[in-house]
């Protein structure tokens, strides 16, 4: 279980927001493989209260949709607060704020994990939002380790964390690198543990490198949060919250996803994405989620550049058709681990 205020989560393993990826079409086929609980990509907070596409289709909250996080990004405490009452009038069932961003576009504008070096300004932000809707639904805030690995960093990041319980934020996700390392090297798990000690009894998570099911479990074993949010390790890869629910309740695999299995589940995904986006839409978006579950295909080169070639939709559905064929005998299918390591199916 994964509590967060009144909200109880059967799972503790929740899909990430992934900017350009983490939309309703990727949340509705991470349900059905076993996420509990999954955020909508990440949205600019000024994009939320303004009229136009980017509000219409993040205030667009499904009946099959919950529970579903709403993440905001921004430079201003008050333009935080005016999207996240929007988002909760939505329906939205938790605002989550992004301190964690790293691109550079982002933080050149003050926003995402910029704030992580501005400590006053943060927690400004997180009480802005928490007074607009915390007594109505959970606020979460996610973070990385500091803006940099300085011992300064350090302080202003416990800052922000201290000061974010204080209001009454519900949790607070972690992830293990700083904002200047972006994603090179790997997280550091032993900070995760003492960000867990440090806040006792208030809810973290812990993020980065978690790229299987044994990572996700390892994850919470050694660090002791309350849950993970699986970002990048879920693209092109549903199949990973299934893995981490089995691993968890019996210590044991379900065997890794068969050829006309991965098939069928992409097939889904991009009937999900025409419902959301149209087809032409559709057919470009999926591309890039194709090239990922290529990944898991025996002959995955060979997918890839099928999938890297497609134009048009149909051109899409030949790929499903010509590469996910059941009535083909195809060979054992290897999981993929950490990066892109292979180990063989029972390996494990």
């Amino acid at each position: 279980m994964l509590t967060l205020g009144k909200l109880q989560i059967d799972s503790p393993f929740v899909q990430a927001a992934l900017s350009g990826y983490s939309d309703l079409a990727m949340r509705r086929i991470a349900r059905r493989l076993g996420a509990a609980y999954t955020l909508n990509e990440v949205v600019l907070d000024r994009l939320v209260t303004q009229k136009g596409k980017t509000r219409r289709r993040t205030l667009r909250v499904e009946a099959d949709d919950h529970p579903v996080g709403g993440q905001l990004m921004g430079a201003l405490p008050e333009q935080f607060a005016e999207a996240a009452a929007d988002m909760v009038e939505a329906g939205y069932d938790v605002i989550d704020i992004n301190f964690g961003c790293p691109v550079r576009k982002v933080l050149g504008r003050c926003r995402g994990g910029y704030h992580l070096s501005q400590p006053d300004v943060a927690v400004e932000i997180i009480r802005r939002v928490y007074d607009a809707v915390g007594g109505r639904l959970p606020v979460t805030v996610k973070m990385r380790r500091g803006i940099n690995g300085t011992s300064e960093a350090e302080r202003d990041f416990f800052a922000i964390l201290d000061g974010a319980f204080e209001i009454g934020v519900a949790g607070i996700t972690v992830h293990g690198r700083t904002v200047e390392q972006r994603y090179v090297g790997p997280a550091n798990w032993d900070f995760l543990a003492r960000v867990k000690k440090h806040a006792g009894d208030s809810v973290i998570l812990g993020s980065g490198d978690l790229f299987s099911a044994e990572a996700c479990l390892r994850m919470i074993e050694r660090t002791g949060v309350d849950g993970v949010t699986i970002a990048r390790g879920a693209i092109g890869n549903p199949w990973i919250f299934a893995e981490c629910r089995s691993l968890a309740a019996s210590g044991k695999l379900p065997p890794p996803p068969s050829v006309p299995e991965q098939g069928r589940v992409i097939a889904e995904h991009f009937d999900e994405a025409i419902k959301v986006h149209g087809a032409s839409l559709a057919g470009k978006i999926m591309r890039k989620f194709g090239i990922k579950y290529s990944e898991h295909h025996p002959s995955a080169r060979q997918v890839r550049d099928a999938f890297i070639a497609v134009r048009q939709p149909d051109q899409f559905q030949g790929v499903i058709s010509r590469w996910y064929d059941p009535q083909v005998e195809w060979p054992p299918v290897q999981r993929r681990q950490g990066h892109g390591d292979l180990v063989a199916a029972g390996a494990e």
